[in-house]
């Protein structure tokens, strides 16, 4: 199939027509999702389209955001040997031809690869197409898929000043990470009243991601007995929905009436309003969020991502002074120490708002969708 000579650009009376290709996690669908609605919000009738995969989360979140959504046949290809990887060579020959079919009848003025193994193949085509290609990365080591893109892109917008280490420098825009709803903003004292908590105590805020984080939780439940006993903390401890059965068993006969055990949070503002900091994973989502409220943070970065990319995101916030960070391997000995270093510190707490909110830039979605419509040739609103 002869792809490259395609024309794609729409006249520029038309709406504009923007693809976005994500998946697999929440850091790389989110972001899309934001950036869709920034376009939609600068041209009610742009015309948008997700490309995703049916056996990820994006098959269910981006048509809750009210998207149209297809897919393609792709999967990640293992770093091991492995039976998938037999397969790959037909899913992305596969994955090609279906990427082809996709932008030919859709047409987009602008294709934004989001990063996940859904956007190699839409963004490789939408180059040969002579589609205008943008990146958006949310992280300070850029995953493999952004970086094999990187040479065909218009333009490759990011979140952390060290990722233009590995991309094409005059292609880089440091935009931040678009955040989809603006976390608002609850009052300490409302936030408080809606856990049941004091306003004369500390509130620690642990954050294991939506499937909760296994050895954050182990070391919350060696430690937290210091934690709330010794230490006087009112705790709010997210662990995910597959481990909060069994914890909150292990801790029924147990008397800990500061602390909040939950699968997950539905309330995150009040959840931030409430906390003095927070213990968390490195994920470029949840390092958004705490940029944008100014949140003190002691960051654990997951060892199992690709790329070792948290562990990128904890150091660069961490030079900034606006976290601390506890590796996994050290986590249940050192954590009550390093919380009670830091949360009773009010003047380290000043500075690492300080530090965390100077890394925050609340208009990235939009700071996107701007050029975005540069890119296709298009006014907005």
């Amino acid at each position: 199939m002869d792809i490259s000579s395609t024309d794609t650009l729409t006249a520029a009376g038309t709406p504009i027509r923007v693809l976005l290709a994500a998946g697999g996690t929440g850091g790389h669908v989110y972001p899309a999702i934001a950036i869709a609605d920034a376009v939609k919000k600068m041209h009610p009738s742009a015309e948008i389209l997700f490309v995703g995969t049916r056996d990820r989360m994006e098959w269910q979140t981006v048509p809750k955001a009210g998207y149209e959504i297809r897919s393609i046949w792709i999967s990640a290809f293992h770093r091991r040997l492995t039976p998938q990887n037999l397969l790959f060579p037909v899913k992305l020959s596969v994955s090609l031809i279906q990427s082809y079919s996709i932008l030919n009848s859709f047409a987009p003025d602008v294709v934004v690869a989001c990063g996940g193994f859904a956007s190699g193949p839409i963004g490789w085509v939408a180059s040969k197409m002579n589609i205008p290609v943008v990146l958006q990365e949310q992280n300070s080591y850029p995953g493999v898929t952004n970086r094999m893109l990187a040479k065909h892109a218009a333009a490759i917008f990011t979140a952390f000043e060290q990722a233009e280490e590995h991309l094409p420098g005059d292609k880089v825009i440091l935009s931040g990470n678009p955040v989809r709803k603006r976390l608002s903003a609850v009052s300490k004292e409302e936030s408080l009243e809606m856990f049941g908590f004091s306003g004369s105590k500390k509130v620690l805020l642990v954050l294991g991601g939506s499937g909760g984080a296994r050895a954050i939780n182990s070391a919350m439940k060696e430690n937290l007995e210091e934690l709330h006993d010794c230490l006087d903390l009112q705790i709010i401890w997210q662990c995910g929905e597959k481990y909060h059965s069994e914890l909150s068993s292990e801790l029924e006969n147990k008397d800990y009436p500061n602390l909040r055990l939950l699968p997950y949070i539905d309330n995150m503002p009040a959840a931030y309003g409430s906390a003095d900091l927070v213990l968390t994973r490195a994920g470029a989502s949840t390092c958004s969020e705490l940029m944008l409220l100014g949140m003190p943070a002691i960051l654990v970065p997951s060892p199992n991502v690709a790329g070792n990319h948290q562990a990128k995101n904890a150091s660069a916030m961490v030079q900034a002074g606006a976290a601390e960070e506890l590796r996994e391997e050290n986590l249940s000995e050192n954590l009550s120490q390093v919380i009670k270093k830091r949360i009773f510190d009010d003047e380290a707490l000043t500075e690492m708002r300080k530090a965390m909110k100077s890394l925050a830039r609340p208009d990235a979605a939009k700071v996107i969708a701007k050029e975005i419509f540069t890119l296709a040739g298009k006014e907005t609103q």
